[in-house]
């Protein structure tokens, strides 16, 4: 997956934040971190412009959520509390078993993290 930004370097700190992992390669205009099943790519927005012109618009998504696994929601929770982020749904136990929580990113992006009970 990959998320086109105005701004990779404050995308880049949070991401590395929440997910507690390096990137596996950096540049000022792209960044990947290399997850244990997937990569989470971060790309500037100046630069996909010359790729495909006009082809995205950041800071609008409405419908895509990124969702990573954790093994306690209720312990990321509480860390995560700690650096203030904007939250969109609190701990929850969906109705098919995962327990959840939904925040956004600095770009608006819905992140949610749950895990199987």
């Amino acid at each position: 997956m990959c998320i086109v930004t105005d701004n990779v370097e404050k995308l880049k700190s949070f991401y590395k934040e929440i997910l507690q992992a390096d990137t596996s390669f950096s540049s000022d205009s792209y960044v990947e971190f290399a997850l244990d099943k997937c990569t989470l790519a971060i790309f500037d927005k100046l630069a996909h412009e010359k790729l495909a012109p006009g082809s995205v618009e950041v800071q609008s998504n409405k419908c895509v959520m990124l969702e990573f696994k954790v093994e306690d929601v209720d312990r990321e929770y509480s860390r995560l509390d700690k650096i203030g982020n904007q939250w969109v749904k609190h701990p929850t136990t969906q109705p098919w078993g995962n327990r959840s929580i939904y925040f956004r990113d600095p770009d608006g992006n819905l992140v949610n993290f749950y895990s199987r009970l």
